[in-house]
């Protein structure tokens, strides 16, 4: 040790070199520990680095226990019945942000909802269930990160009026490529943005689907242009807890799905007294008919066929037609309008009528035989052939377009018309 004398520890280790026993070894264990572990500049136990036993750059854990400043209020109050079913539910935070917000039915089914940007408030984006019991869950940080939670729980009310709406195609359906979905309703809707947000019409192939509504109680969906033949559509209804007018409230929660079959679309020439049908574009059958007479001509435009009976009985005075005919057997009927214009069969005219003469107060005729027993027959063939949703298009004739809305025949009106 540069010939200088050495004492303490240093003693100690020399002294083992030469032989020192047990003891000396001890003790010169005890003060080179003494030396390395050293306590700090504050006393306490460490690892000599200055961090108190932590890695050099790690962040420092909390040990902030203190409650989060972080308040969270939820509106109705906690046990509330009888609370209405949209514009209710509020979830807000002060001196902190929402960091989760989750809303559940007892059932499980969870609300979707969503968090502001600046984290102080969540609202439901759909409107609630009627007569449903609901749990809320919140959690909400402060600036320090501490958290706040509150649970809740509330019940809707029950209503005292409801509606429903009563729609077409019908569940698990096969239909043809012009049927639009379309709901009726039972009570007037005066609130027609949330009813026709609570119905959600989908398709596969996806396509854009735009709905509209005529009077207060009709509402359509449908394409741009006809569905495309086997496209799936799925029509979801969350009408439950809707308040589609003041204390009236929907009470549907279904989903409704509909498969489009083949192509046919028909086309009738009033002028030339002739129907040509085309199944997925190839000509089937061009088919001499009778349209509306002169005095009682058919409507133009395009037509869905919304209703097929093999036999049905027409009266005039059902169509403002007074005494002028009643003809209680008429075979292979096809309805294209609520005002009575069908497709049909027709036995009581001569075979000559066909192709050549327009007879009929609207309607389209084809030859048929009475009771609809010739399978042989055009009438017979096309009812066969057809099916609900299918096209009849209707042109040359003497008459205005026909009205969107009587029956189902949306195709009429342009498309910027309807409603995204």
């Amino acid at each position: 040790m540069n010939g200088r004398p050495i004492s303490g520890a240093s003693v100690g280790v020399r002294r083992r070199r030469r032989g020192a026993g047990p003891l000396a070894l001890a003790l010169g264990a005890v003060l080179l520990a003494t030396t390395a572990c050293g306590p700090g500049d504050s006393g306490k136990g460490g690892d000599g680095d200055g961090n108190g036993g932590k890695k050099a750059g790690a962040d420092p854990t909390p040990t902030d226990n203190r409650p989060s400043e972080a308040v969270v209020a939820v509106a109705p109050k906690d046990g509330a019945e009888a609370v209405a079913t949209s514009g209710t539910l509020k979830v807000t935070a002060a001196k902190g942000k929402l960091t989760k917000v989750t809303v559940k039915d007892t059932a499980g089914n969870t609300i979707p909802g969503e968090i502001a940007k600046d984290g102080a408030s969540w609202k439901p984006a759909l409107h609630l269930a009627a007569s449903t019991k609901y749990k809320v869950h919140v959690t909400a940080k402060d600036s320090a990160g501490r958290t706040a939670a509150k649970d809740t729980s509330f019940t809707t009310l029950t209503p005292q009026n409801t509606f429903i709406g009563h729609f077409t195609p019908e569940d698990g359906s096969k239909v043809g490529v012009g049927m639009p979905v379309s709901f009726n309703f039972t009570r007037g809707i005066t609130n027609p943005a949330d009813v026709a947000r609570a119905i959600e019409v989908t398709a596969e192939p996806k396509v854009e689907i735009r709905h509209k509504w005529h009077g207060n109680d009709r509402l359509d969906f449908r394409p741009e242009n006809y569905w495309k033949p086997g496209t799936k559509v799925s029509v979801k209804l969350n009408l439950d807890g809707v308040e589609g007018r003041d204390g009236v409230y929907g009470t549907q929660a279904k989903t409704v799905k509909f498969t489009v079959g083949r192509s046919q679309v028909s086309v009738v020439d009033a002028k030339k007294k002739t129907m040509t049908v085309k199944r997925d574009g190839k000509t089937l059958k061009t088919i001499p008919i009778t349209a509306g007479a002169p005095s009682t001509t058919t409507y133009n435009g395009q037509m869905v066929i919304t209703e097929k009976l093999p036999v049905t009985r027409m009266d005039g005075a059902t169509v403002g037609f007074g005494g002028e005919y009643d003809i209680k057997d008429v075979p292979h009927a096809m309805r294209l309008s609520t005002s009575g214009t069908f497709i049909h069969g027709n036995y009581w005219a001569s075979a000559s009528t066909f192709g050549s003469e327009n007879v009929s107060h609207g309607c389209i005729g084809l030859r048929d035989a009475r009771g609809g027993y010739d399978d042989k027959t055009p009438g017979a063939w096309l009812f066969k052939k057809s099916m609900i949703g299918d096209v009849v298009i209707v042109k040359n004739s003497k008459d205005k377009q026909i009205k969107w809305f009587n029956g189902l025949n949306g195709w009429n009106l342009a498309w910027d018309e309807w409603e995204k």
